[in-house]
C-alpha cells in the first residue's frame, strides 16, 4: 500500500484509532478525517461530539497525521433523515446507520474529500477478498478480479450488516484494518500504544444521536399520533399509544400496557392501530417464510438459493432458501422461525457458511 493514498476516517473512538496506529506501524502517513454529522449546537442536546473531535485530535497528533473535520451535517439531515423519517412514518423499521455508510461516510464524504484518495480506511469489524474470474466479452475469455464484502472473525462486533447497502465502487476504495481482530485484541493494541481512547466505551445506538433518546428524538420531528392497541387474536382493546411510530414489530420492552407481558406483532398505519400479542413468546412474534424487495447486490452477483442471513444486528446468522418470483422480488423461507421480521428491515444476505455477504434487501410483509 506504500503507492496508495490513504484517507482514514477517524470517529474518536478505539476502533478507528486502532486503525491509525496499524497503518502507522507498516510505515504509513495517512490523512485523518472527522466526518461531522451531529445536531445542531444545543446544550440540550447533549452531544458527546465535542469529546469525540478531542479524541480524534489527540490520536492523530500522536502518529503526526493532520486532522481534517469533513461537515456533511447537511447531507446526512437531508439523506439519511429523510430516509428514517419517511420509513417511520410509514410504519416500517428503517437502519439509519446502514444509509449513513452508503450515503456519508462512502458517500458524502467521498464527493466532498474522498475523491483524492485511493483508499478510505475505516473501523468497521469487516474484511474484503478478491476473486479472479473469467468472462466471455467479444468473443474473448478475459479474467478481472471481483472484490468481496466478508464477514469479521468476532460474530459479536462483525459489522457487514451495516455495510450490506454499500456499492461496488465504494467496497474498492474500502479498507478495513482492523476486520482481521477480535475485540479484545483491539482493546489490547490501544493499550499498548497508550492511546487516550483505550478504555473509553463504544458508542451504542444511532449514529448521530449521541446521548440523545431515539423516542425523544421522533417526538420532536413526528408529534404524537394516539390510536388504539388491539390484542390481535381477540380484538380486545387493551390501551392507546402514542403514535405507531414509537413502537416496532417485535417490540416488548417499554411498551406501558397492562395486564402483560405484550408483544408488538402488527401495525395498521391506515388505521392508526398497533396490534399485540400476550405472553413472553407468543407465536405470532415469529415467522419463518417473508418476502424481500430491492435487492442490492454490492458487486453485481446476485445469491444462489441457499443461503444465510441476518434481519438484525446479532451474532446470529439463519440458514434458508431464496426462492425468486417473477417482479424481482425473493421469498426467503428461513429453516428456523425468526422473531420480530419487520416491514422495513434490512435482510442481509450470505453465502451458506455466512463468509461472503451478497448484499440486502428491505422485508416487505
Amino acid at each position: 500500500m506504500d503507492d496508495k493514498k490513504i484517507a482514514v476516517l477517524l470517529s474518536g473512538g478505539v476502533d478507528s484509532s486502532v486503525v491509525l496506529c496499524l497503518l502507522a506501524r507498516q510505515g504509513l502517513h495517512p490523512d485523518c478525517f472527522y466526518i461531522k454529522i451531529g445536531p445542531e449546537e444545543d446544550a440540550e442536546w447533549d452531544c458527546t461530539s465535542e469529546e469525540d473531535m478531542e479524541m480524534a485530535t489527540a490520536v492523530a497528533r500522536k502518529y503526526g497525521c493532520r486532522l481534517e473535520v469533513v461537515d456533511c451535517h447537511r447531507e446526512y439531515w437531508e439523506q439519511v433523515t429523510a430516509y428514517t423519517m419517511d420509513k417511520v412514518k410509514a410504519g416500517l423499521t428503517p437502519n439509519p446507520d446502514v444509509m449513513c455508510n452508503r450515503l456519508i461516510k462512502f458517500g458524502a464524504f467521498h464527493e466532498k474529500r474522498g475523491h483524492d484518495y485511493d483508499l478510505i480506511a475505516t473501523g468497521h469489524y469487516a474484511q474484503t477478498e478478491v476473486e479472479e474470474i473469467q468472462e466471455t466479452v467479444n468473443g474473448q475469455l478475459v479474467s478481472r478480479k471481483l472484490k468481496w464484502l466478508t464477514t469479521s472473525p468476532d460474530p459479536v462486533k462483525d459489522q457487514t450488516d451495516f455495510l450490506a447497502q454499500i456499492y461496488d465502487w465504494q467496497l474498492e476504495k474500502a479498507l478495513f484494518p482492523i476486520g482481521h481482530l477480535m475485540k479484545d485484541e483491539v482493546r489490547r493494541l490501544a493499550e499498548e500504544e497508550h492511546l487516550v481512547n483505550a478504555r473509553r466505551k463504544d458508542s451504542q445506538g444511532i449514529c448521530f444521536l449521541g446521548k440523545i433518546d431515539y423516542t425523544e428524538y421522533l417526538r420532536r420531528y413526528l408529534g404524537e399520533l394516539p390510536g388504539d392497541v388491539v390484542e390481535l387474536e381477540t380484538g380486545r382493546r387493551i390501551g392507546q399509544h402514542r403514535g405507531h411510530w414509537f413502537y416496532t414489530i417485535g417490540q416488548r420492552k417499554g411498551l406501558g400496557f397492562g395486564g402483560g407481558p405484550w408483544f408488538v406483532v402488527k401495525k395498521d398505519v391506515e388505521q392508526n392501530v398497533i396490534y399485540v400479542s400476550n405472553g413472553y413468546d407468543p407465536a405470532s412474534a415469529y415467522k419463518s417464510d417473508f418476502c424481500i424487495h430491492g435487492f442490492h447486490s454490492i458487486n453485481g452477483v446476485m445469491p444462489s438459493a441457499s443461503v444465510t442471513f441476518k434481519i438484525r444486528h446479532t451474532p446470529d446468522f439463519h440458514q434458508a432458501t431464496l426462492e425468486q418470483m417473477d417482479n424481482g422480488t425473493f421469498v426467503v423461507h428461513s429453516e428456523k422461525s425468526i422473531h420480530g421480521v419487520a416491514p422495513g428491515q434490512f435482510c442481509v444476505v450470505y453465502d451458506d457458511a455466512h463468509h461472503r455477504c451478497y448484499g440486502s434487501a428491505e422485508i416487505c410483509l
